[in-house]
């Protein structure tokens, strides 16, 4: 059957680059913005379009916040942003020239397809070179999260590992400082980041695993005013990013 995606950005990229043969299902007489997504369809040889109604649409996928547009992936490989930016921690920091700057994003437990998606979203807006995701006790970047990250998911290079110690150890063996983010961490503002850094954020619940927190080289924390606890995951990742992005501009 394939799998489907769903929200306007993420089917935009996903016909601009996909080389899968796909369905792209219109509804009739809904979002006007539609038709740019009908003539993109119509200009790939691998994409087939049909106009359906909203009845038909809603009984194909389990919500109906499609806003008249499904795009189905027939083939039954995995999802085509994950497959595109798949690659490995080794592959990464080989492609590196020995100078270069880069920042990695190192996702330790984020569980929430949501913020996920917004994660990927803040990492392609702040020039992030690579993310790091679990395999375990993780979400995974599938066709939920790319709609979500209206699309971001497609350029951001994401490595998919089983031990996040072991890779953020070859990191360091490569020049890279770490950081994990944690409310008892020193101030962002007195942190000076290094040309090549990584940012490692913990779960929405527990944060940082023992073991993470132990590989960090230094642990900083968002200087705050309000009256909750934190922020959320995805916001403070985008304000971690966004600093390393400034000081390294």
């Amino acid at each position: 059957m394939g799998e489907y995606i769903i929200g306007f950005h993420a089917i935009e990229e996903a016909l601009k680059h996909t080389t899968e043969r796909s369905v792209l299902y219109i509804c009739r007489n809904m979002e006007k913005r539609n038709s740019i997504l009908e003539s993109l369809g119509r200009t790939n040889p691998k994409i087939t379009v049909k106009k359906i109604a909203k009845a038909d649409m809603d009984k194909m996928v389990s919500t109906d916040d499609h806003r008249g547009a499904l795009l189905q992936v027939l083939s039954s490989s995995p999802s085509s942003a994950s497959k595109k930016n798949e690659t490995t921690v080794k592959d990464f920091l080989q492609s590196l020239n020995s100078q270069a700057s880069a920042t990695v994003l190192i996702l330790d437990g984020i569980t929430d397809v949501q913020n996920l998606g917004a994660i990927l979203r803040s990492a392609d807006q702040f020039a992030t070179s690579l993310v790091i995701v679990p395999t375990r006790r993780s979400a995974q970047a599938n066709a939920t999260v790319e709609r979500i990250s209206s699309g971001a998911a497609s350029y951001v290079p994401i490595a998919t590992v089983t031990n996040i110690v072991r890779e953020m150890e070859l990191l360091q063996s490569h020049g890279f400082w770490i950081y994990g983010a944690d409310m008892n961490g020193e101030k962002l503002t007195n942190v000076k980041f290094p040309h090549r850094s990584a940012i490692v954020m913990g779960s929405e619940g527990s944060g940082l695993s023992q073991l993470v927190e132990k590989r960090c080289d230094h642990i900083v924390s968002i200087p705050t005013k309000g009256h909750i606890d934190s922020l959320n995951v995805s916001v403070a990742t985008g304000i971690l990013l966004f600093e390393v992005m400034r000081q390294h501009s």
